[in-house]
Formats: structure tokens, C-alpha cells, sequence
């Protein structure tokens, strides 16, 4: 085993500094954390090193969260995932027909995303934003980028206002609601929605971007939107998360089966989403989890549920790719198993006058993101 680690720590090598950022990790088997380490630093100004016990932001992992929230009050009978969500967002315009809470946990809904309209609306990035920010531009869009149930299309503002949606049945806010009825019962102890920005996190990872110049900055979410986001924990906790999909300990066989069921579109084609869960094979195995980009934040959570085995990083620097680094984990502890390695993508050579021609600001037509070349 000390052999698969050393090539598991040399993957992380390049962050295993004192002086930058990196990440946690925990590797589990049949429930049991068979590695864990910290690389880097959680905080660079008092040189504060990175552990399986510091908290991170973990971006749209949060989302299977929300989804499990929804999935306990469905069975408590107080929704249906069919419902249309007007029914508890009166806030939202009736696109003709329904819109339900199961394609927002799809992300077949065709919701605008709530970033997209924040930014096309002026907001700034380091301005404050909440739900009810998110809602307000939400129920103000004329129509969908598509028939709901037609495509999938990943939407942040669906996420958010399952959250709400959350909220408003229960009465309670979401922090408190997942705190009581996931967090508690599974013993995560260090695990939050984070609703209030300002609020002091005992053990936190602060999230970092490189400098052009060298060096690094601080980046971090500045809003107090939940649900699409905003789920503080740790490496050691999301294990118990986990390990709740194989003993169903909270929700029971419904939740957990609603949970990893892809979604059908109205073709009949069925998405690799699930309820706020991606589900797809990786080298021939079945696989489920979902990664996270916020700010300076990075996370993925992969399991492989035939072999009780899953790797889960939680990484503080912009410009990681933990779902990559999780694979490759994966591929030490699981090479018995897995088929051959994915073919990887072929490069074509343009000469410089070819690359000019391409140079420009390209937009997405339905999410209306930009990428400069």
C-alpha cells in the first residue's frame, strides 16, 4: 500500500509547499478512509498548512444537497418532484406549461443562469448577492432557452431556487434544515450551508487565484446565495456523506434510488444528471458525484459504488482541476478493474496566421457565457 501512496502524493507534489495553495484528500474503501492527506497551505498569510479536517467552499457539490432535501420532503408528503414550482414560487411567469421541481434538479428546466443574468444585469463580482437577488431576475425572464424537458442545460439558478423552495416548505432555512435533518444524523459535524459571508469558520481554507505577476491573491465567493452553492465542509465529512448512498441511514431506499436515477428527457433519451448527481461510466465502471468551481475553490467527489470506493479532493487554488486528479487516484487504487484508459484528445497544429483568424470573444447563445481566444 505505501507504494500506491507515494504515487498518489507524487500527483499532488507540485502544491505539497509551504508556500501555495492545494488540496485535501480522502481516499475511502467499504466505508473506511484508507488515505488522507493535506498539500499546501489553507492560509498563506499565517502559514497555516492544509488538513483532512480544514473546511472548504465546495461550489456545486452543494447541489446534491439541495436535491437530497427535496427527495426527504417528497417522501415526508409534503411535495411531489412533478409538482410545478409555481405552485410554491408564485414570484415565477407561467411559461405555458409546467415547470417542475424534478427538471430543476435535472437541469432540464431551461432556466437562464443565475450568473449570466447577474452579470448581464451589472452586478459586479464582488458584489453581495442573495436568493432572493437571484429569484427577483429569475421571475423577471420572458421565457426559457428551451421547452422544459426538451434539453439539458446546467443552470445554477435552478439550484437556488430549489433551495427556496426548501425553505418555504419547511419553514425553516436551509442551513437549519439540512443541518437537522442530514448533517446531525450523519455526524457531520463540520459541515454548514453558508449564509452569512461574514461569519467566522473555525478551520476554513481560504481560496486563492494566481497573479499575473506571480504569487497569488485571495479569492473568494462573496454572496450568501445557497443551494447552487455555498456548502462549507470537509474531506472527513463528505466521507460520511458517502457511505450514506450504500447503509441509508437518512432518507432510506426511495431517497437514495430517486437520488441516482437519470433524468429522461422528452425525447426518451436519458442525461447522465441525476438528482443533483452526475452518473456516468468512467473506464467501464459505474460511477456518481459531482465537482464545484467557486472563486479560488475547486472540488470533486467521485464514487465507484461496485467497488465501495470513492475519492474526494477539496482544493483552494483557481486553477486545479480536482476531477482530474481524482481520476488519476482512482486509476492507482482501481487499475484491477478498470478497462483501458480513455482515448485522449488529438491536437491539430495551426500555423499563426490560422490561430489569429480564430482570435475573438465567443458567446454561448443559451447560457450567455463568454470565452476570449
Amino acid at each position: 500500500m505505501s507504494e500506491i501512496t507515494d504515487k498518489v502524493d507524487a500527483i499532488f507534489a507540485q502544491w505539497d509547499k509551504s508556500n501555495t495553495p492545494g488540496c485535501a484528500l480522502a481516499v475511502v474503501q467499504d466505508g473506511d478512509i484508507i488515505y488522507s492527506r493535506g498539500y499546501g497551505m489553507a492560509n498563506l498569510d499565517y502559514d497555516l498548512a492544509i488538513r483532512p479536517d480544514s473546511v472548504f467552499h465546495i461550489a456545486s457539490i452543494s447541489k446534491e444537497f439541495v436535491a437530497f432535501s427535496i427527495a426527504l420532503l417528497a417522501q415526508d408528503g409534503k411535495l411531489s418532484v412533478d409538482d410545478d414550482i409555481r405552485k410554491y414560487l408564485s414570484e415565477m411567469p407561467d411559461y405555458g406549461e409546467p415547470l417542475t421541481i424534478r427538471q430543476l434538479a435535472h437541469h432540464t428546466s431551461g432556466l437562464r443562469d443565475q450568473w449570466d443574468l447577474l452579470s448581464m444585469a451589472g452586478w459586479r463580482e464582488n458584489d453581495l448577492k442573495t436568493n432572493a437577488d437571484v429569484l427577483y431576475l429569475a421571475a423577471r425572464q420572458k421565457e426559457l432557452n428551451f421547452k422544459p424537458n426538451d434539453e439539458y442545460l446546467y443552470s445554477n439558478t435552478g439550484y437556488t431556487l430549489l433551495g427556496i423552495i426548501v425553505e418555504r416548505i419547511s419553514g425553516q432555512s436551509l442551513r437549519k434544515f439540512t443541518t437537522e435533518r442530514i448533517f446531525k444524523p450523519l455526524g457531520m459535524k463540520s459541515t454548514h450551508f453558508h449564509d452569512d459571508f461574514e461569519m467566522i469558520v473555525k478551520n476554513r481554507a481560504y481560496g486563492y487565484a494566481p497573479r499575473p505577476q506571480g504569487g497569488y491573491r485571495i479569492s473568494i465567493p462573496l454572496f450568501d446565495t445557497v443551494g447552487a452553492s455555498s456548502l462549507f465542509t470537509t474531506v472527513e465529512d463528505l466521507v460520511l456523506w458517502e457511505e450514506n448512498f450504500y447503509h441509508k441511514q437518512v432518507g432510506g431506499e426511495a431517497v437514495i434510488e430517486l437520488m441516482l436515477k437519470p433524468g429522461v428527457l422528452n425525447s426518451g433519451k436519458a442525461i447522465d444528471y441525476a438528482f443533483g448527481l452526475r452518473v456516468a461510466p468512467y473506464r467501464g465502471l459505474k460511477t456518481f458525484g459531482h465537482s464545484g468551481a467557486d472563486a479560488g475553490y475547486r472540488s470533486d467527489f467521485i464514487c465507484f459504488p461496485d467497488q465501495r470506493f470513492a475519492v474526494i479532493i477539496f482544493c483552494n487554488l483557481a486553477t486545479m482541476n480536482p476531477a482530474v486528479l481524482g481520476k488519476k487516484v482512482a486509476d492507482l487504487y482501481l487499475a484491477d478493474s478498470l478497462q483501458n484508459p480513455e482515448s485522449e484528445a488529438k491536437f491539430i497544429e495551426l500555423s499563426a496566421a490560422q490561430l489569429a483568424s480564430k482570435a475573438g470573444i465567443y458567446r454561448d447563445p443559451k447560457t450567455s457565457g463568454t470565452r476570449r481566444l
